[in-house]
């Protein structure tokens, strides 16, 4: 097979997004959303495989900046609309693609790739570790009642067009980036996302509906949902479909819930993506009744380790040397020497003997403080050499905060 792998020419992004969503199946997206994804493809960060006329593999990377442990907001490619064509599989085409952008993504001298996986056993051979989860749930609420904190009936809920509130909204959002890991600074474009809006998405279900919890008339919080109606024999019960919610404090967010569990003609109340670590969950009276599950999230690659370990900070005191292997980006390979604190850090090569031993792809699981290293280790994935040293670096690698993704890219 002769093939040429190439940064994709605007004039032909039509052809190569057309590739990807065949690759996924075939079926169409609606026309607001492939313009959405149009305007926001970075064409100079954006590559495909060629055979002849045909475009057989894509792969693009946006220009984010994730927050991490800390509260910094570093620099990280967002590794999306990957793909294969099925009449070329297993030839090399993607570890071809993945190998040309993760040399990009060191050019550029972004420390961290990131990206969500159709397919989660695909891209720990290149690197990528599990790093976040998102909770899942479906909440009877007609049998689950909420216990709301005090100054929840100070809040003003207010019923407004989501394209109206898009400013409210993104500047909640803004203030919340830096408080918890893995959440994306939205750059200008990105904030059409959360209102994409197209009648053909949404099965069913109501156009999106957005509500505003205010105090003393600042926006304190928003949510976006849409609702699905259905009735049985017994009478109403319609399923609130929510899509995003943020507050700035205990009284906004639990004013918000209280909305959706209350919506009338409605028994249900479905989340997909909500943090695992969500307040609503310590605010209801049967959390059996919500069916909570859990599935993998954003996965991360430490493309410059040692950059990447410095840019985050460390919820106890450590100092550790680990022997990493890396045999896909080789410069990451070898012992680094880690210590930091709450303050900050310093991770540089060294020749000192090793504490632990373990892969790039395990440190990537654990760079945002939600995956333990203790928990690998249990796994076997990461060895003890020096007693203790598990311990001391799962503790000081841990987040207060669990590191979340609210939305694909």
């Amino acid at each position: 097979m002769t093939t040429e792998l190439r940064v994709l020419r605007p004039s032909e992004w039509d052809d190569w997004y057309r590739k990807l969503i065949l690759a996924f199946g075939g079926v169409d997206e609606s026309p607001e959303e492939r313009e959405l994804w149009d305007s926001l493809t970075e064409h100079e960060r954006s590559i495909g495989v060629w055979d002849g006329e045909e475009c057989v593999g894509t792969a693009g990377a946006f220009s984010f900046r994730l927050s991490v442990p800390g509260g910094a907001v570093v620099p990280a490619a967002g590794v999306t609309m990957v793909s294969v064509a099925a009449t070329h599989r297993r030839r090399g085409v993607l570890t071809s693609m993945m190998r040309r952008q993760l040399d990009d993504v060191r050019k550029w001298g972004e420390p961290l790739a990131v990206l969500t996986a159709s397919e989660p056993a695909i891209y720990g051979r290149f690197g990528y570790g599990a790093a976040t989860l998102q909770l899942r749930a479906e909440i009877d609420t007609a049998r689950v009642r909420l216990a709301v904190p005090e100054g929840t009936d100070d809040i003003r809920l207010r019923q407004v067009k989501p394209t109206d509130a898009g400013a409210e909204c993104e500047a909640v959002y803004a203030r919340l980036v830096a408080g918890r890991p893995g959440m994306l600074a939205r750059r200008p474009g990105w904030e059409r996302l959360p209102v994409l809006d197209a009648p053909a998405d949404r099965e069913g279900a109501s156009p999106l509906q957005c509500v505003l919890a205010e105090r003393g008339g600042e926006v304190v919080g928003y949510t976006l949902f849409r609702i699905k109606p259905s009735w049985d024999t017994a009478g109403p019960n319609g399923t609130v479909i929510l899509q995003d919610l943020q507050a700035l404090d205990p009284a906004g967010c639990a004013a918000l819930w209280r909305f959706l569990f209350g919506i009338d003609l409605t028994s249900k109340l479905r989340m997909l993506n909500r943090p695992v670590d969500d307040p609503w969950q310590h605010l209801v009276s049967d959390i059996r009744r919500c069916n909570v599950r859990l599935r993998d999230s954003l996965h991360v690659r430490l493309v410059e380790l040692g950059a990447a370990l410095e840019a985050r900070t460390y919820r106890t005191p450590v100092d550790v040397v680990m022997d990493v292997e890396d045999d896909f980006c080789p410069w990451n390979a070898g012992r680094w020497r880690l210590t930091g604190d709450a303050k900050g850090a310093s991770c540089k090569r060294t020749e000192d003997d090793a504490d632990l031993t373990l892969s790039v792809r395990e440190l990537g699981a654990a760079y945002l403080g939600g995956i333990s290293l203790s928990a690998l280790a249990g796994a076997g994935r990461v060895r003890e050499v020096r007693a203790g040293a598990v311990a001391e670096a799962s503790g000081a690698f841990a987040s207060d905060v669990a590191p979340w993704l609210p939305h694909g890219f």
